[in-house]
């Protein structure tokens, strides 16, 4: 088939998992069984579905496929007097620490007296792994549990062997026989059908392919809370982070191009996972660039617990004043930016590069209003360079506002605006008049990271290309230089670090989340200044001189987290605004 501009070109509801087993197995023919099976489905389904067993007369324990040992010690295990765990997890030769990060937060949501040791054992791929469990209680002695965590070896959408998560079942028999096997669930057959819909689809031969793919689905269960920091368990958004990266890796394939290539311009993929209905849905479509602003409520900068709306960024940038530097996106919609000229040396101040990354935003404007008091501030700043996908990022929030939305980080060209070509007329073309006019020598990119852990189960489940994101890691800075400035990008990342030890509360920050990354993430392998970790690298390709990128863990941030996360922006553009002035260059 060829693709149409618009319309669905796949629509389906998808039978529940828990209901086939019911279906299948809660009949005489099997009672007296014992059932076991590892599915993707919330508490509230898997024990109700238990019930449902129990009341034909077979015992039932359903166990979720994802993250198993973190819900066997939410809903299995008993807290009381414990006093140390010993916990052995397979180790995989290609990915060592792969089950210590299925793991995560499990060490951080122990009780603070309970001391845990982790040990690594062989895993073996002809079972579902095992994590093996020994504890120790002040009131008994030791117990000795085993969690199993099913996979599967598989060849994922891109024909790369990947060893994920699956749904597993067993049986027992009243004379004690074992029957046990993979078995595709419902989550797992939906993304292989949105997967197939793609591949069945004649995609013409250049890119874009679309303007908007979008993908509905409605999944029936409900994310979980954890009692620790912004952590959640959510189905729901990892298979939005599933079909947004499986669908640009597919169509960055389709190009030529190689997986993980920031050119690829499909369209904007855009996957809308509601947690509702009683049956998993999906129906991918084509549609029109939407043109729409999601309304945003008016902030007090200083003390926004939210991402501010693109009407009061346009209004700030008015009362900021200066030169009006203007692009448009593929959308139509206007990327400003604001060149305020003084005696200082120049700076580029920017953010929302990734629109889902929303503090910087908010920390941009508090810093050039800051710096456009004193009369010498010589500064561009450009608060919003992706407003298709922040306006993409509003959308999404409104439905499922604690969702990292991924799909909201490239441009509606579906590509990093970063790797835009040089001369465009589009999001990078603001960068190039800000240098233009400027001539700035140190360009500051406000940037962030997930709050909260970041997950692919269908394919591998640590983020392809991304695997030093997926847990949170602390106020994260990257220095690029161009050749020849090595010791000025040095100079630099020291004053900037020094100042923000005296941001209140920052250091600590720091090293309470490195501290859990290095339980289950192994040790940073970055350096680590006074408390900060950071990187430094030559890049001759870059427009400046010097370009500084922070990486605040903001994506979900909401509240006074938020606010401290636009803090730590602010602070930086300040800080190393002032060191750059006293550089020797």
């Amino acid at each position: 088939m060829t693709s149409p501009k618009t319309g669905t070109l796949f629509e389906r509801f998808f039978s529940r998992t828990t209901r086939v087993l019911l279906e299948e197995y809660a009949t005489p023919a099997y009672q007296g069984y014992q059932l076991e099976a590892w599915v993707f489905d919330d508490e509230a389904e898997r024990r109700a579905t238990q019930a449902a067993f129990k009341a034909a007369g077979i015992s039932a324990r359903l166990r979720s496929a994802y993250k198993p040992l973190v819900h066997f010690f939410l809903e299995e295990f008993s807290w009381e007097s414990l006093q140390s765990l010993v916990i052995e997890y397979p180790l995989l030769e290609d990915s060592p620490r792969r089950f210590l990060l299925e793991a995560y937060p499990l060490a951080a949501m122990l009780p603070q007296d309970v001391t845990l040791r982790w040990e690594s054992v062989e895993a073996i791929s002809a079972t579902p792994a095992r994590y093996g469990i020994q504890v120790q209680r002040t009131s008994s002695g030791r117990e000795m549990y085993t969690v199993e965590a099913p996979n599967r070896h598989h060849q994922d959408h891109v024909g790369e062997t990947q060893y994920s998560p699956c749904g597993w079942l067993r049986l027992i028999s009243p004379q004690g026989e074992v029957t046990e096997t993979a078995i595709e669930t419902d989550y797992e057959a939906l993304f292989q059908a949105a997967m197939t819909a793609l591949s069945s689809t004649r995609w013409q031969a250049a890119p874009s392919y679309f303007e908007e793919l979008n993908f509905t689905v409605h999944l029936p269960c409900g994310d979980r809370q954890l009692a620790w920091d912004d952590e959640y368990l959510s189905l729901a958004e990892a298979l939005h982070e599933e079909l947004y990266f499986s669908t640009l890796e597919y169509f960055q394939r389709h190009a030529g191009l190689a997986l993980g290539d920031r050119r690829s311009q499909p369209g904007q993929i855009v996957p809308e996972v509601l947690t509702q209905g009683d049956v998993p849905y999906l129906s991918v479509s084509l549609r029109p660039l939407d043109t729409t602003q999601p309304r945003r409520s008016a902030v007090t900068l200083e003390t926004a617990q939210q991402a501010v709306g693109e009407e009061q960024i346009t209004q700030l940038l008015g009362e900021l004043g200066g030169q009006v530097l203007q692009t448009t996106t593929r959308a139509g919609r206007s990327v400003e930016a604001r060149y305020r000229k003084g005696s200082d040396r120049a700076v580029m101040i920017s953010a929302g590069q990734h629109a889902n990354e929303t503090s910087g935003v908010v920390g941009a404007l508090r810093a050039a209003r800051q710096l456009s008091r004193q009369s010498q501030a010589h500064f561009v700043i450009s608060p919003l360079e992706n407003p298709d996908g922040y306006a993409l990022q509003g959308r999404l929030v409104a439905t499922q506002p604690r969702h990292m939305h991924h799909a909201a980080r490239y441009t509606a060209f579906g590509n990093d605006l970063q790797n835009q070509s040089l001369g465009g007329h589009f999001e990078h073309a603001i960068r190039e008049q800000a240098l233009a006019v400027s001539g700035a020598g140190l360009h500051i990119n406000l940037h962030g990271y997930p709050a909260h852990e970041w997950t692919r189960p269908l394919n591998g489940y640590v983020p392809r290309g991304f695997d030093m994101w997926t847990i949170p890691k602390g106020f994260f800075l990257i220095l690029r230089y161009q050749p020849g400035w090595e010791g000025a990008a040095r100079s630099l990342i020291d004053a900037v670090i020094q100042d923000l030890t005296q941001v209140p509360g920052l250091v600590e920050f720091n090293a309470t989340q490195i501290a859990l990354f290095e339980t289950h993430a192994g040790d940073l392998a970055f350096p680590v200044l006074n408390g900060f970790p950071y990187l430094m690298m030559e890049d001759a390709q870059q427009l400046t001189p010097l370009m500084l990128i922070t990486e605040y863990p903001d994506e979900t941030l909401s509240g006074n987290a938020f606010v401290k996360a636009h803090n730590a922006q602010e602070a930086t553009v300040i800080s190393a605004y002032n060191a750059f002035q006293s550089l020797s260059l």
